[in-house]
């Protein structure tokens, strides 16, 4: 039963991958047939279903995936900021960019997905991205009592640092390591300016009461 059960967890990530795969700057997932993927995959179309019961349904494995890897890769970087110090925007730009370097293809799908036609991937995206925002809150909120600078409307700050991310990863994907370097250095300077504006404005809200 083991066995079986680790072949068909084998297949269904074969097709993940031979989806991922076929993704590319010019070819989105909507592109795709069920043929084509399960042929790169070496299976039987026919097969497919035993692991998904259509096409959509990987891409939604897909979008999930990619949400959890970049989740996990941040909750790290912060363990090795409160391990190691360091400035916590630059070690997370850095894991980012990681990330795109890693797993372009799952990003480009929920770059293009986000805002494409299908509701049920723009709500799955959306999803994983409250999911991303909501952490980034919870984690600018007790940085800000550690350090006592308090910042104002934190849900806010991070899903402005969450659309800062996000659009400048998608110019990040196909440009050149020198571009990348300069998008790095770029997005570094755009989040502290987030970050000390809401600190700024928690000063003033606080000296006039509002």
């Amino acid at each position: 039963m083991a066995t079986r059960a680790e072949q068909k967890l084998k297949t269904r990530r074969a097709l993940m991958d031979a989806a991922l795969a076929q993704l590319s700057a010019d070819r989105g997932f909507g592109s795709l047939s069920l043929r084509e993927v399960a042929r790169e995959a070496g299976i039987a179309p026919t097969s497919f279903y035993r692991h998904f019961s259509e096409l959509d349904e990987l891409g939604l494995a897909l979008v999930d995936e990619g949400g959890v890897a970049l989740r996990q890769l941040m909750r790290q970087a912060r363990k090795r900021i409160a391990r190691d110090g360091g400035s916590a925007i630059a070690t997370s730009v850095e894991t980012f960019m990681e990330y795109l370097g890693n797993n372009a293809n799952l990003f480009r799908l929920m770059l293009r997905e986000r805002t494409g036609v299908s509701t049920t991937f723009r709500t799955a995206v959306k999803a994983e991205i409250d999911h991303f925002v909501t952490e980034l809150a919870d984690d600018l909120r007790r940085i800000a009592e550690e350090q006592n600078k308090p910042l104002s409307e934190s849900k806010l700050v991070a899903e402005a640092m969450v659309t800062l991310v996000f659009n400048q990863g998608a110019e990040a994907l196909d440009a050149t390591p020198k571009e990348r370097e300069e998008l790095k250095v770029k997005l570094k300077t755009e989040l502290r300016m987030i970050l000390v504006g809401s600190q700024t404005l928690a000063k003033y809200q606080a000296r006039s009461g509002n």
